[in-house]
């Protein structure tokens, strides 16, 4: 299982942390003002150095020495993403200079043992190496002057930062005999089916590998947050064989003041990128929270194929019933083509069909979609609804195909599609699902418009 790296963003508030991150992840996603300590709690994005994409995390300001409130809960954080790192970023500020809390950082710093690259940030016009010959005494190695704001140095520290590790990956991608991206076009997939069981914490995700396995085969009991990394559990069911991925919770946003619960966000990232199909597990008491719809929408990103279960179903009656479906429709109806299964994990009650559920998207997600059938598809829905016209034109679809598995890919080929507009495009999609029963799967539909030949000598 090959995991995208880490790069963790470290230092005291104010020095550019947020704006380096927005930068890697060609986002506005970290809040950006000139007001020290805006960024509280961690977060995370996706940069990519050519066709390799990377894992960034953004953390709070980290005040080491913090003894009390929410100071002691950001620090926190920080250690714990610079223990899931593979490589951290140490960002000082060029301007003022280094100051005792850079100090304590530093120190911090050597003794994790991580690999550590030190970012002099503002350093505009700092083109005299004596310039940096300060930052020096914090140990950590020849610091590299960037500007976040401006982008100056950022490549050059990014490169560095990530060459040892490209290079791994680009070794495990070539020696993977398992690799589904790197099969021959129309090969079948590995027959293993990668699950991941994600959810915030405490929603049951150990309980239900515990049924589904049939064993204590992972730890579980009434603490939120017990599971510290993704743990893998092979095992075979009906000849089908299984990879169970146990992510650790997703922690809920804003309650900054409680312990810090034991759980990883990067972990969860990784499982998702790494699984053929997601088990999104809710807790109906709860409800549906945003940050379910976080979860959902970072396996949607990813082009994974997603079952969703209810769980502790049997804990609410009737009206609660109601107010979660109400709530899941209302948060989550983007996942309109995934199944929704209601269980019980502890008491095994609906646990059955959830294997039939991954199967059947499995099979979606990977299933082969003819020419023939694309095409008649594709032109039965043009007579029951032709595209809408754009001025005088009316975009002419011609024909389509399959161009990917996992998720499926279908590109239409034709004339003017590029005024095709998105509600089109849904309704597309629908016929398409309703065709092939692409249940539980993502699904992109594609327009590519064909040269058009004689426009050349039209215009000469």
């Amino acid at each position: 299982m090959h995991f995208k790296p880490v790069v963790a963003l470290v230092g005291r508030t104010n020095v550019g942390k947020s704006t380096l991150f927005n930068r890697l992840t060609r986002s506005r996603a970290a809040l950006v003002a000139n007001i020290s300590g805006l960024t509280r709690d961690r977060h995370y994005g996706e940069g990519r150095v050519g066709d390799f994409p990377f894992i960034v995390v953004d953390t709070g300001g980290f005040e080491p020495v913090a003894t009390r409130g929410i100071l002691v809960e950001m620090a926190r954080q920080t250690e714990q993403a610079i223990a899931e790192s593979d490589v951290v970023l140490f960002l000082v500020d060029g301007r003022e200079g280094i100051n005792a809390h850079d100090h304590e950082i530093a120190r911090l710093l050597r003794k994790t043992g991580q690999r550590v690259l030190l970012a002099v940030n503002k350093a505009e016009g700092m083109r005299d190496h004596a310039d940096l010959a300060q930052f020096h005494e914090l140990g950590l190695g020849e610091p590299y002057a960037i500007s976040a704001a401006h982008g100056d140095g950022v490549s050059a520290l990014v490169d560095e930062a990530l060459a040892a590790l490209l290079a791994q990956a680009r070794q495990d991608a070539a020696d993977s005999p398992e690799s589904e991206s790197a099969q021959e076009p129309g090969a079948e997939p590995d027959h293993r089916i990668k699950l991941a069981i994600a959810g915030r914490p405490n929603v049951g995700k150990s309980t239900l590998i515990n049924t589904l396995v049939g064993e204590e085969r992972v730890i579980a009991y009434d603490l939120p947050g017990t599971t510290r990394d993704a743990i893998e559990i092979e095992f075979e069911r009906a000849g089908r064989r299984y990879t169970l991925i146990d992510t650790a919770g997703l922690r809920r946003r804003g309650k900054v003041f409680e312990t810090v619960e034991k759980f990883s966000v990067i972990k969860t990232l990784q499982a998702i990128e790494a699984s053929n199909v997601v088990l999104l597990l809710i807790d109906a008491q709860d409800g549906v929270s945003d940050q379910d719809a976080h979860i959902a929408g970072f396996a949607v990103e990813a082009g994974r194929a997603l079952v969703v279960g209810l769980n502790k179903w049997d804990a609410i009656d009737s009206e609660q019933r109601e107010w979660v479906q109400r709530e899941y429709e209302r948060k989550l109806r983007f996942l309109s083509f995934a199944r929704v299964l209601h269980l019980s994990a502890l008491k095994g009650q609906g646990v059955g069909p959830v294997i039939k559920a991954v199967e059947a998207a499995h099979a979606a997600a990977f299933a082969k979609l003819s020419t023939p059938k694309l095409t008649r598809t594709l032109q039965a829905a043009i007579e029951q609804q032709p595209p809408p016209r754009k001025g005088i034109f009316r975009p002419k679809m011609r024909y389509a195909h399959q161009g990917g598995q996992n998720p499926p890919r279908i590109i239409i080929h034709g004339n003017a599609l590029d005024a095709v507009p998105d509600s089109y495009r849904r309704y597309l999609e629908g016929q398409f699902r309703d065709a092939f029963k692409l249940a539980g799967t993502p699904l992109s539909v594609e327009f590519k418009s064909s040269h058009n030949p004689y426009l050349k000598d039209k215009q000469s």
